[in-house]
């Protein structure tokens, strides 16, 4: 799958509503805070956190297929969240394309070499994706329904090369 890393344009948001399709998949998504249904002309401030970059993963026709933010984290880290990959395009690898891609973006941007993101403990396919990108979890910071999860980042390797 050829894709690309880009900032979202109002079309993006238009495809990411269309991906959440109830009150629960929306607090899963992107926290309680955000309310649904939302409108997607809104998303861009509902998803806003202090010295947040939003990203799309874009296929060959310039669709947005995937979705991720990155922000600043604890003790120099950065956080990634709020991942969500098109159902169309589920299984076929683009959540490891967005990953990889956005952990080398957030690593560009900050210098950071630390990774963190939470996941809920009742997503294996997520969890399972995370652990193969090297990300483990840290137990005293994840509570009953989700793991905190963290990575460093080798310097010398490229991410989502």
């Amino acid at each position: 799958m050829q894709t690309a890393l880009r900032t979202p344009e109002k079309a993006d948001y238009k495809a990411i509503v269309a991906w959440i399709s109830d009150k629960k998949a929306c607090s899963r998504w992107a926290g309680p805070s955000v309310p649904f249904p939302f409108a997607a002309a809104n998303l861009p401030e509902l998803l806003a956190v202090e010295g947040c970059s939003s990203y799309c993963l874009s296929d060959s026709d310039n669709r947005c297929v995937g979705f991720g933010q990155f922000w600043p984290g604890k003790q120099g880290a950065v956080h990634i969240g709020r991942i969500i990959v098109s159902p169309e395009v589920r299984g076929s690898g683009a959540g490891r394309l967005l990953c990889e891609k956005l952990i080398a973006k957030a690593r560009e941007a900050t210098g950071a070499s630390t990774v963190t993101l939470r996941v809920y403990r009742d997503n294996p396919a997520a969890r399972s994706l995370y652990s193969s990108l090297g990300f483990s979890v840290i137990e005293s910071e994840s509570t009953d329904d989700l793991l905190f999860i963290s990575t460093t980042v080798n310097r010398s390797r490229k991410a989502g090369a």
